[in-house]
């Protein structure tokens, strides 16, 4: 018993009761605008005649114009957000957005057919049946009111005045059956006509893919900055610290690396974090470190670096110059982390539509002593390679280390 009468006169079903009094208040300029025009027709004398004739008409004509008003792309985000809020349905069965394709706003006229409909009806008989009922129930305890009500012959006798209470209650129950019944089948039906459709799927699965693609990209600028930095300061902290006593010259000139090197860096991590408070999950990279500023990151590099340079790379497209100063960069920071101090040989040639970055660097007899941070290096810069429609691979080949990259000047990321 206690688990129908909640579902009767629980907080859910209240709520669903709500949403359908809301639908009956939106049918009610779609019926005053048919009631216009049926009214005539069926010989009324006003638009507010009394004549069921008039009001089923009206119901039956305002439902195909709530139909065609509803193939508007807003009105699913609206319909979505009433639904959601008062029929008790999990919000991630519902679609996001305006309704765009001629499925989804068929879909969405359907369902706003329904719920105007159905809460026409319960709406009209929430006004009018309880005040009936309780009349009804206050019968047997006043002659005025059977007076006024004016109850038939046959009907004014004891055995229907002793019933009357009963009828007014069963008229109130099945109210609020009806009431039930009509908010869980829009329940029932919201995750059908307001769920996602095939298309909305396919969106929701390229906006899912745009945002971890856009995470990959910061992730990997975070990386490389900050890693490459974190990697030269260590560097050059440790040699500082092995020579503090007898070279205070070189000690000088690696503070002063070390205080330009983490300047640099939280400029770069100031960019990379104003990226993540943009409005714009999508935002381009449009400023950043390019190859016109290689000279400053190989002096800083803490590595013995020779470049050989070829062809011009002041014309090399920006969003390709700055992905190479990139891989440079994560090249240098692989040398650091696991070769130490040994030297760097770097080529850079632009080649027809292409710019090929190689770097070499000897390898180590033992690993480093100091190897901090590491293992995504490798796959970050292949991966920016490929977003540029190049490639990119590096391995040990004889006693050197390789790192080689291809990048499309024509790419786009």
């Amino acid at each position: 018993m206690k688990r129908v009468l909640g579902a009767l006169f629980g907080g859910r079903a209240r709520l669903r009761w709500v949403h359908l009094i809301l639908g009956g208040a939106l049918l009610t300029p779609y019926w005053l605008l048919a009631a216009v025009f049926v009214g005539p027709i069926a010989g009324a004398d006003s638009m507010f005649a009394d004549s069921l004739r008039v009001q089923l008409g009206s119901y039956a004509v305002a439902l195909p114009l709530a139909a065609v008003t509803a193939l508007f792309p807003l009105t699913r985000p609206m319909s979505v957000a009433a639904a959601r809020a008062l029929c008790g349905v999990p919000a991630d069965r519902f679609a996001e957005g305006p309704a765009r394709t001629r499925a989804a706003r068929l879909r969405t006229s359907g369902w706003f057919t329904l719920h105007l409909g159905l809460g026409g009806l319960v709406s009209s008989a929430s006004l009018a049946l309880p005040p009936f009922a309780v009349t009804v129930m206050l019968l047997p305890l006043s002659a005025g009111i059977r007076d006024w009500v004016r109850l038939p012959g046959h009907l004014d006798r004891v055995w229907f005045l002793a019933l009357a209470p009963f009828a007014g209650a069963a008229m109130l129950l099945g109210l609020a059956v009806c009431a039930a019944g009509a908010g869980a089948l829009l329940a029932r039906q919201a995750p059908v006509l307001l769920g996602p459709t095939p298309a909305d799927r396919l969106a929701a699965a390229e906006r899912r893919a745009t945002e971890l693609a856009e995470r990959n990209r910061l992730a990997r600028e975070l990386h490389d900055s900050v890693g490459h930095a974190l990697s030269a300061v260590t560097l050059q902290a440790g040699a500082a610290r092995k020579v503090l006593d007898s070279d205070v010259e070189f000690v000088r000139e690696a503070l002063a690396a070390i205080e330009e090197t983490t300047r640099r860096t939280v400029g770069e991590l100031d960019s990379v974090l104003g990226l993540l408070r943009q409005d714009d999950d999508a935002a381009p990279l449009t400023s950043g470190p390019a190859l016109d500023g290689l000279d400053g990151l190989l002096a800083r590099s803490g590595v013995p670096v020779s470049l050989t340079a070829e062809g011009d790379l002041a014309a090399v497209p920006a969003a390709v110059s700055r992905e190479a100063y990139r891989i440079v960069q994560e090249g240098l920071s692989n040398a650091l982390r696991h070769a130490g101090a040994s030297p760097v040989s770097l080529w850079i040639a632009q080649r027809g539509e292409e710019l090929e970055i190689t770097m070499e660097n000897p390898l180590p007899d033992r690993a480093p002593a100091v190897r901090p941070g590491g293992g995504r290096g490798v796959r970050g810069i292949a991966e920016r390679a490929a977003l540029l429609g190049g490639h990119a691979q590096a391995g040990p080949e004889g006693a050197v280390w390789r790192l080689s990259a291809r990048l499309r000047l024509a790419g786009r990321r």
